[in-house]
């Protein structure tokens, strides 16, 4: 009897499982195709908030820059190319990023 009453709820749960599968292979596809839009969505406005933070980097790379030139400073060549190496990584992130996901 009790072996009986195993292989019923077994049985039992068991379906219950299979049906829950089969609801979940029909959404799944949805989801997915909804996360891939979802994601591609942010792709532009994210490229044009990294370039202009590259710009403000450029810019304030620049200041910087002037600053260490005009005070007769000997490192102004390494400050320059690591504000600039920033800003141009930055840009170039953004754009190989964009081109590669879209």
């Amino acid at each position: 009897m009790e072996k009986q009453r195993k292989k019923v709820l077994l049985t039992a749960a068991v379906a219950m499982l299979s049906e829950i599968g089969a609801f979940a292979q029909g959404n799944g596809t949805a989801g997915i195709n909804e996360a891939t839009q979802m994601v591609t969505s942010y792709f532009e406005p994210a490229t044009q908030l990294i370039y202009a933070i590259g710009a403000v980097v450029g810019l304030i790379g620049g200041v910087k820059v002037y600053n260490k030139f005009s005070s007769g400073d000997p490192d102004t060549s390494k400050t320059a190319a690591s504000w600039f190496g920033a800003c141009i990584f930055l840009i170039v992130a953004a754009t190989v990023l964009r081109s590669f996901f879209l």
